[in-house]
């Protein structure tokens, strides 16, 4: 107990004042949540300002489509996300009455919803006592108890768990998992930690055994696959002829120019002449790079043979759809043309 009250009167003297920590809304606490697991807060900030103004309540949200969650989330990456930030909305109108739930075992049936997303809702919102698990936290607990075991492991995640839960503070729940998180966010952070001036300098056990650039352990990384894409602009005056990505792949859901992958099997219906690229980008996931060469194609005619899924649309048109970020970046290039 004795750690997590310094660390509450650590977040007491340096937290940042940001607007969705002052409240008790489940929604908005979760619209956060789900938002800063992809960025920054410099940058979450702004999504979470726009999605607050646009969608104030759980009714808005479920009540959008889900191209407009789609636009509104675009630049964010792993649209997964948004589109399960969409169905949990509906399931808590449909299931709920639109009032969102608090405890736990409710929202860890939600869309999208893992067990820390949850643990953060419940503490913050209603102080259920459950301690949440990150990144920041992971970092300090490997710290603080100089623990070697791998935290993308199941032993790892197991251990974590039971160390997070060991250092709850029952009674405010809430203030320690975001005293906790803070902590990691601003004092233990990944390079340069302020150990010199930690208020749990004498209880960290891996100052004390010289390891705290050790920690935390990860097992292993993933290969990441290399993919080459070649985009075309098919322009027929104002027009563009565009399609919306299906599943089984990167971008489910989002809009983008027809495109052709070196190495695979399909090939685009339309007949065009081989056109060198205009300008190639290359863009990171996860687990994937990749490389997007840009072709432009002058269309003569009406054209009729489109292939299934795909349409013309005006350049303005075009500019609503939610689209994954070469495309925008694509976008912002190609309008000279219009």
């Amino acid at each position: 107990m004795e750690i997590s009250h310094i660390l509450q009167s650590w977040y007491e003297e340096n937290r940042r004042e940001l607007p969705w920590r002052d409240t008790h809304d489940a929604y908005r606490i979760w619209l956060s949540e789900v938002i800063l697991q992809q960025t920054r807060v410099a940058q979450g900030y702004d999504y979470y300002m726009r999605f607050v103004k646009q969608y104030p309540t759980v009714g808005a949200l479920a009540d959008a489509s889900e191209d407009d969650v789609l636009k509104l989330w675009q630049g964010l990456g792993y649209y997964s996300r948004a589109r399960n930030l969409h169905k949990a909305a509906r399931q808590v109108v449909g299931q709920y009455g639109g009032l969102f739930p608090t405890r736990y075992a409710e929202l860890i049936r939600l869309a999208g919803i893992g067990p820390y997303t949850a643990a953060a809702i419940a503490s913050f919102s209603a102080n259920e006592p459950v301690a949440v698990v990150d990144g920041n936290v992971y970092r300090v607990l490997a710290r603080l108890f100089d623990v070697a075991t791998p935290i993308d492991s199941t032993a790892g995640q197991r251990e974590f768990g039971a160390l997070a839960d060991a250092l709850l503070d029952r009674d405010h729940a809430g203030r320690h998992n975001q005293a906790m998180m803070e902590f990691g966010a601003l004092h233990c952070t990944p390079t340069s930690p302020r150990c010199a001036e930690c208020p749990l300098a004498e209880k960290c056990l891996a100052l004390a055994a010289g390891t705290v650039g050790e920690r935390p352990v990860k097992a292993g990384r993933v290969k990441v696959r290399e993919r080459h894409l070649h985009y075309y602009l098919m322009k027929r005056g104002r027009e563009i002829l565009v399609h919306q990505r299906g599943a089984n792949d990167i971008w489910q859901g989002l809009w983008e120019f027809p495109v052709v992958e070196e190495g695979a099997a399909e090939a685009l219906a339309i007949k065009t002449a081989p056109t060198p690229p205009l300008f190639t980008l290359r863009h990171q996931l996860t687990h994937q790079t990749l490389t997007c060469d840009f072709h432009v194609v002058e269309v003569e005619g009406t054209t009729a043979d489109v292939p299934a899924g795909y349409e013309w649309l005006t350049w303005e048109e075009w500019q609503k759809k939610a689209v994954a970020k070469p495309i925008f970046m694509a976008n912002e290039r190609f309008s000279a043309f219009f």
